[in-house]
């Protein structure tokens, strides 16, 4: 691992440890906590994004999905047949896996606007299926009661336990996903980035790691679905539905597509954003987050994670 990104990894590590510490003396610790929560959730899908369309050039709009089959399978085996949550979770992990196994070898075929629209179909019928099972997943009503997760016998039932286990698996999550980018694999997914021909003349297996990495961004996805359902205790369709995987998209693009820290900075803006600001708007959210990525694109094309390089360039030649 580089050095810029230990240091990195350190800064957020102490962030992590003293935000709750600062956040108690705000009188909705539990408001921020919760939030915080949910940006570590995105996080763990975004950095499988990351890896997936910043660094293997492959693009996904069927994300929300993963996330989906990840939560429904956690959920349906804890209440209708009394699993072990985090046997559960594992179970969610292996049927996503050989789902996104599935549908990725055909899939990851298509480039370009074909393969984002094969993954956006792919979004779509799962999206149908847990509206119209209605005896297994709830339908657009969904089900509740869905128990929490327990260490040890010790309940997570607080946003700080919670807050604690979410963040401490982004952070394992990130150093796994730093090694990949920075071993034969990551090499690997850079040139197919950046020429498939030209990859495959080098006797890369192109078509072996676009399919290695969509299912392990499909993991990763599946992981925070199982997270958020365990928190949440209610699943319902509208969870995890289209305009979801644009958002998640919309995350790594704003923070910066092609730098995993990118996608954990999108996700942390767009998540604060929606929560604390952008609710005022309504049903017009939309056209903000629209303007938000237009501007981001025109005049930030790297994301906002470039942002504080090229202005202290910009201080240093001034």
């Amino acid at each position: 691992m580089q050095s810029s990104n230990r240091k990195a990894l350190l800064g957020l590590t102490l962030f992590l440890i003293l935000f709750p510490v600062v956040a108690m003396n705000v009188t909705a610790i539990g408001h921020y906590l919760d939030i915080m929560i949910f940006v570590g959730i995105y996080c763990l899908i975004n950095m499988g994004l990351s890896l997936l369309m910043g660094y293997a050039g492959q693009i996904s709009l069927g994300h929300a999905a993963f996330f989906g089959l990840g939560a429904y399978t956690s959920g349906i085996l804890c209440t209708k047949f009394s699993m072990s949550p985090w046997l559960a979770m594992v179970a969610g992990v292996g049927i996503t896996a050989l789902v996104a196994y599935i549908v990725g070898v055909p899939s990851l075929k298509l480039k370009g606007h074909y393969l984002a629209m094969a993954t956006l179909g792919f979004g779509v019928i799962v999206h149908i299926f847990f509206n119209e099972e209605v005896s297994l997943t709830g339908g657009p009503s969904g089900f509740s009661d869905i128990p929490g997760l327990s260490i040890l016998g010790f309940s997570l039932d607080s946003d700080l336990s919670y807050y604690i286990l979410v963040w401490f698996l982004v952070l394992l999550t990130l150093i796994f996903s730093l090694n990949v980018i920075h071993s034969r694999i990551g090499r690997a997914l850079r040139s197919l980035h950046d020429s498939e021909v030209a990859a495959d003349a080098m006797g890369v297996e192109t078509s072996r790691y676009k399919v290695i990495i969509f299912v392990l961004s499909a993991v990763y996805a599946s992981i925070a679905g199982s997270l958020y359902t365990h928190y949440v205790g209610f699943l319902s369709p509208s969870s995890f539905d289209f305009f979801l995987s644009i958002k998640l998209v919309m995350m790594v693009v704003v923070g910066g597509m092609h730098n995993i820290w990118g996608a954990l900075l999108g996700t942390w803006l767009l998540t604060f954003l929606g929560n604390e600001w952008l609710h005022v708007f309504h049903d017009f959210d939309i056209l903000v987050y629209g303007a938000i990525l237009l501007a981001v694109v025109m005049f930030l094309p790297d994301g906002l994670v470039h942002l504080v390089p090229r202005m202290s360039r910009v201080w240093k030649r001034g």
